[in-house]
């Protein structure tokens, strides 16, 4: 089951078994996005891996994608130069978060969204 995180709405339940498309808005609130990053836990007590999507909003042409297990830590790297890849283009906000119960799901997904095709996939569908 999937959800978009709205304003006032409550946090996302995600499936451990299946991957969730999410999205934050750039204007959602820290505490939305503390919700969201703590919702991603299996009732087992694992957590997700998360593979992402960010949109520059100083070069909104430009996207990044990247995979990890924490993604409130990851987003503030990416916005306080500590990613080279990223410094140029910053500030960065999240445009779509996948999570995947599985490692190598996670990260064969990431491959494959930087690839040719699958930036034409996440152009049209993410």
């Amino acid at each position: 089951m999937c959800s978009k995180l709205r304003l006032g709405s409550p946090a996302p339940k995600i499936a451990p078994s299946s991957p969730c498309l999410s999205t934050l808005h750039p204007s959602a609130s820290s505490s939305q996005r503390l919700r969201f990053e703590r919702s991603d836990q299996t009732k087992a007590g694992r957590e997700f891996f998360r593979v992402y999507i960010l949109r520059s909003e100083s070069h909104p042409d430009r996207h990044y994608v990247g995979f990890t297990e924490n993604l409130e830590k990851r987003l503030q790297a990416h916005n306080n130069d500590r990613c080279r890849h990223t410094a140029k283009f910053r500030p960065w906000f999240i445009k779509t978060v996948v999570a995947f119960a599985d490692r190598e799901r996670a990260l064969s997904f990431e491959r494959y969204l930087k690839s040719p095709s699958g930036r034409a996939f996440a152009k049209k569908r993410l």
